[in-house]
């Protein structure tokens, strides 16, 4: 019975005397990829194998023999473990749930069951499995879900708001002239502009719901780069940035859609500006674009030394709608990760709080 296992559970610690056990059977259960702790009818400790030792972080065979508090009481045993443990015990022995899942202090997933009861002799037999690759399929498949919903929503959002909105802009510029007469001329340029504004952001939901197929076409990652510095720097001046191009090395092409390559690094140039107008101290911002080849791939590189993000920030960076601008839309970096993944490529990203922020574009090239 469980409720007689919860006092063993709780005795103190015995002196241990390993039986025989059959070789073939504990061979197996060390070398598994899961943890794995049995006790007895006693709610003594008789095996742990490798793999739990090394989720525990204790030396090998150091608690066999100990009941459960004997083990919570062992000094090398982390205070999170501990914890963890006590949840498990309260959860399954007490609650007589048959697993629970939690994450660990290195942020993975694990999941514990528990068999006991008379297959199990009067004993207990605790699993503990890492599922860290199942918890991420997860959460790609419920972002794919939310991302074929908002597909079904932008086209209805589309028609019921961009229609009205058009109607609005065509009657304020009728209206300009005589607001001009009233002096309230800066209320129509106020009014287009946010009309404007809301405009973008229905354009960047259906760009992020529905990515258009990239129209495929040899592009020279020196040109790219090149255009879209041109095509930032009087902005950047007028933000107080300086941008950089790196000297690039041989001939780099990829193979894509040059207004959607281009969207992406925009983006991300934009963003960099936008980190270095909200940082705290006075230096100079600086933001810096080049590429190199590694293999058979190319790495665009966007760096800045702006503001930088935390790691709870980074975690979320390319989830739709997050964002950390007051008027931000948070579709921008989601759109690019699209971009590049339509692409066969990827976006990496590293950052420390006010020391800046680097994005690197991975492509294939063109042999």
């Amino acid at each position: 019975m469980i409720s007689q296992y919860q006092e063993s559970l709780l005795l103190p610690a015995r002196t241990f005397q390993s039986g025989p056990m059959n070789t073939t059977y504990e061979d197996v259960l060390e070398h598994i990829d899961s943890g794995i702790m049995l006790f007895d009818e006693e709610g003594i400790l008789t095996f742990m194998n490798k793999q739990m030792y090394s989720i525990l972080e204790l030396n090998r065979h150091s608690v066999l023999g100990c009941t459960m508090v004997h083990l919570l009481s062992n000094i090398q045993l982390s205070r999170f473990k501990k914890k963890q443990l006590l949840r498990g015990y309260h959860e399954m022995i007490k609650l007589g749930n048959p697993g629970y899942e939690f994450v660990d202090e290195y942020g993975r997933y694990w999941k514990v069951s528990l068999c006991s009861g008379e297959q199990m002799k009067g004993g207990a037999l605790f699993t503990f499995k890492e599922i860290s690759d199942y918890k991420l399929i997860e959460q790609t498949a419920y972002q794919n879900d939310s991302l074929a919903m908002l597909g079904k929503l932008s086209a209805s959002i589309a028609h019921e708001i961009r229609n009205p909105l058009t109607a609005i802009r065509g009657f304020i510029q009728l209206l300009h002239p005589h607001l001009h007469q009233l002096g309230k001329e800066e209320y129509a340029k106020i009014i287009l502009a946010e009309i404007d504004r809301a405009n973008d952001i229905i354009h960047e939901f259906l760009t992020s719901s529905k990515p258009s197929v990239p129209q495929v076409a040899m592009i020279p990652v020196a040109a790219l780069l090149k255009e879209v510095v041109l095509l930032t720097e009087s902005e950047a001046l007028m933000k107080g940035c300086e941008i950089s191009l790196h000297p690039l090395h041989g001939d780099m092409i990829i193979s894509g859609d040059i207004k959607q390559m281009k969207q992406v690094v925009l983006n991300m140039i934009r963003n960099a500006m936008e980190a270095i107008t909200e940082k705290v101290d006075d230096s100079v911002g600086k933001i810096e674009v080049g590429a190199r080849r590694e293999g058979a791939e190319v790495r665009i590189f966007i760096s800045d030394n702006g503001k930088g993000m935390d790691i709870c920030t980074l975690d979320r960076l390319f989830n739709p709608f997050f964002t950390t601008k007051e008027n931000g839309t948070g579709l921008g970096l989601s759109v690019s990760e699209k971009i590049i993944k339509n692409h066969g490529g990827y976006i990496s990203v590293s950052s420390r709080v006010n020391e800046g922020t680097r994005f690197v574009i991975s492509l294939p090239l063109i042999q």
